[in-house]
């Protein structure tokens, strides 16, 4: 079972700040739009999709021995107008460096929208999740080589 706790941080006045702590021990602030001194909780949904398909395509593309020397997520989220204003659209574009096969990177991501992601298996009740990725190639240092001398 998975836990948590939020403290509230301001007391005094109309501020709204809180700290969450997670079961494991980590803490975040998160605040509102007026306060503006962390992240919203619907903007750490939205990064929590992302975190748990990155998670899993970079996990995936080892296993395949990909070749990735970079790697990041840009995710955008369409809102409902009326609350809860919940996700109705999101679109994650992936976007990865080094030498890596499309279709090693293609099953990846369908491996985590179907079977891995809980995040995004959650998201999905209300939203309809569009992801896309490229692909920029870059040399692989070769590790452990000897240089040779003449």
């Amino acid at each position: 079972m998975l836990q948590g706790k939020l403290r509230l941080t301001t007391i005094q006045g109309t501020g709204r700040q809180f700290v969450a702590e997670s079961g494991s021990g980590h803490a975040v602030v998160m605040d509102d739009a007026e306060g503006h001194t962390g992240p919203k909780p619907l903007e750490f949904a939205l990064l929590a999709l992302g975190g748990c398909t990155a998670f899993d395509v970079i996990s995936i593309l080892r296993k395949k021995r990909q070749q990735v020397t970079g790697y990041e997520i840009e995710l955008r989220a369409e809102q409902r107008e009326e609350p809860p204003t919940y996700f109705t659209r999101v679109e994650i574009r992936h976007r990865l460096r080094g030498q890596i096969d499309p279709e090693a990177v293609k099953s990846a991501i369908h491996l985590s929208e179907t079977k891995y992601c809980s995040v995004g298996a959650m998201i999905s009740k209300t939203a309809k999740i569009e992801a896309s990725f490229e692909i920029i190639p870059e040399a692989v240092p070769e590790t452990g080589a000897a240089s040779a001398v003449p």
